[in-house]
């Protein structure tokens, strides 16, 4: 019986040594090391990515490939509504379930104030321009979405219609690989497009 004891108490002491030794290994390895790797992998290989997708003009800040920012004025491009307010540190959803009448009330005045600037008449209208995205802060829209907006865009710029749409041509990204998700159209990158026209 002492024996046991005594063999059971040196097993505990060798378990914690262990333990204890894992659990430093562990930090370090991941919490230093492969942190290390990766930011130093992703400086390397992704610099404009791992920095946040900036786009600079004249040497300033006008946005992010990444997240969604307000455009007001007919002469651009607008975004799908955001329910974050396109503030990234409020990322946010509607967390409105399809049934709830508040999201239907949304989804009607949306409708509305699209078809006030768009003069869309009867025209049918892509649900991404008045739905939210789930992160609130989607910073493209679909191609038809950004078609709906080309003659208010090309009127409020005394552009020829041809001229927008072939810009709008030009900045349609496909699906991924050829099969993840949709073509997609950057909000911010289009609108910068058409600025340096």
């Amino acid at each position: 019986m002492k024996t046991y004891v005594q063999n059971s108490e040196a097993n505990l002491g060798q378990t914690l040594r262990a333990s204890l030794g894992l659990l430093i290994f562990t930090l370090v390895g991941c919490g230093a090391v492969y942190s290390a790797i990766a930011t130093g992998a992703g400086q390397v290989l992704f610099n404009n990515q791992a920095n946040g997708s900036l786009v600079e003009i004249d040497h300033k800040v006008v946005g992010s490939t990444l997240v969604a920012q307000p455009f007001v004025g007919n002469e651009y491009f607008h975004p799908r509504p955001s329910a974050a307010n396109y503030d990234p540190m409020a990322m946010a959803g509607t967390n409105l379930a399809r049934t709830n009448p508040e999201l239907q009330k949304q989804i009607d005045a949306q409708i509305l104030e699209v078809k006030k600037q768009d003069h869309t008449g009867n025209t049918s209208i892509p649900s991404d321009l008045v739905t939210k995205s789930g992160s609130g802060i989607d910073p493209h829209i679909s191609p038809e979405a950004a078609q709906l907006q080309v003659a208010r865009v090309a009127q409020a710029r005394h552009l020829d219609l041809k001229v927008v749409e072939e810009l709008l041509q030009k900045h349609i990204e496909p699906m991924q690989f050829g099969v993840l998700g949709q073509a997609r159209v950057n909000v911010l990158e289009l609108n910068i497009a058409l600025d340096q026209l």
